[in-house]
């Protein structure tokens, strides 16, 4: 069973059903989603990750919209967030100019064994922390 940790910019590309000039970001992203549900595989999320979406999104969207089709057939698991995390993060972050939530959403994917998904450009410098694919590019 294959893990993700999902990151926000791909939550709203499935929310939002975005699109590019160029690529339909939305429909990558539903069909992310729907292979990884047909396969019972596990989405990780984090307390950083759901106060991103709170940027946009009421809490109860999040919950009963967005999140609640995965909590119903139990993939979707919160990745806790530990001190030495966000100390680590702190110091990734500051080492190689990207933001201290990007570095802990890489930190994250690493230590529950997932694969980050991701098209933000910042995960091109933290390739070495944890593997990161766009949701078109996961097999």
């Amino acid at each position: 069973m294959a893990k993700y940790y999902v990151d926000t910019n791909i939550w709203f590309d499935l929310w939002e059903d975005r699109s590019d000039p160029i690529k339909p970001l939305g429909e990558f992203a539903f069909q992310f989603f729907r292979r990884v549900s047909q396969r019972k595989d596990t989405i990780y999320y984090s307390a950083f990750t759901f106060k991103e979406l709170k940027s946009k999104l009421s809490d109860q969207t999040i919950e009963k919209h967005l999140f609640r089709q995965f909590r119903d057939s139990r993939i979707l698991k919160e990745a806790e967030i530990s001190s030495s995390q966000m100390k680590e993060a702190v110091k990734i972050a500051s080492n190689r100019s990207v933001p201290m939530a990007d570095a802990l959403h890489a930190i994250l994917a690493r230590d529950n064994n997932a694969v980050l998904v991701s098209r933000d450009s910042h995960f091109n410098l933290l390739q070495d922390v944890a593997p990161v694919f766009k949701p078109e590019d996961v097999p």
